[in-house]
Order: C-alpha cells, then sequence, then structure tokens
C-alpha cells in the first residue's frame, strides 16, 4: 500500500473510510486508527466480538458500527485527538449506565485515553446488555 492509498485522516486523527457493511471496512479503520488508538479498536472490536458472536459491523460517517443486523445499531466508534470515544446509542437503558452523558436522551459515552485501563468484564456487560435491547436504525 502506497502513502497516496492510506485512509486520509479527517479532524481529531478519526479516519476516513469508505462507508461499507461488513467486517472489511472495521478492519480498514481500525488499521487506520493512528498509534495507540488501533491497539484500543482491535481490543474494542475483539471483545465486541466476543461478548456478542453474531454481531453485525458495519463503517458509515466515517465510524464503526456494530448491530445485531437490519441495520440496527448498539455500539460506534469513533477517534479523537486525545481518545477513542465508544457510544452506547441506549446506553441510558445499561446498568450501570457507562459515565459519559449526551445531549440525546438515551446516548452514553465512554471516553478512552492512552493511559487508561479498560474495564475489560464491564464493558463486555454492557456489550451484551446493548446487544438485547432494540438498536438504533440508521
Amino acid at each position: 500500500m502506497s502513502a497516496d492509498d492510506k485512509p486520509r485522516l479527517l479532524s481529531g486523527g478519526n479516519p476516513q473510510i469508505t462507508k461499507g457493511d461488513g467486517d472489511a471496512p472495521v478492519q480498514a479503520y481500525i488499521a487506520a486508527m493512528p498509534g495507540w488508538k488501533s491497539a484500543v479498536g482491535r481490543r474494542i472490536d475483539d471483545l465486541i466480538a466476543e461478548a456478542f458472536p453474531d454481531v453485525t459491523k458495519a463503517v458509515k460517517w466515517n465510524s464503526p458500527l456494530y448491530g445485531t443486523g437490519n441495520q440496527t445499531w448498539f455500539i460506534g466508534l469513533h477517534c479523537f485527538t486525545r481518545y477513542v470515544k465508544i457510544s452506547f446509542f441506549k446506553g441510558a437503558l445499561l446498568d450501570p449506565m457507562p459515565p459519559g452523558t449526551s445531549k440525546q436522551k438515551e446516548v452514553r459515552y465512554l471516553d478512552i485515553h492512552e493511559n487508561d485501563t479498560l474495564d475489560e468484564a464491564q464493558f463486555s456487560d454492557w456489550v451484551r446488555q446493548a446487544s438485547r435491547i432494540p438498536g438504533e436504525r440508521m
């Protein structure tokens, strides 16, 4: 792959990946995440697949989405300059709720910074809970 073939990074370091369904565009996004964020993206992707083996994946709006099929999504990822944001689209219904609030009533966030330690057991529990709640149609 030449430098011209590499995805362009948008503001904040978010990779610009052509939208598409399936694992391949999600893996292209993760590979293009800058620096330490790529390892975080890989681990998040692995944890989601372990917690919900039937997960469907896509990239839309330059963000990987994870869902239950029929274009219904329960988690999204996005790169920012200093952190990776995980969006739980129905996070207000999770117990306990993820810590980050949103202007949207049901959305909750989990931000992961470079030196953070992810509570993998809690994250996997949130994934299992979120997969059982009707997601967002997008």
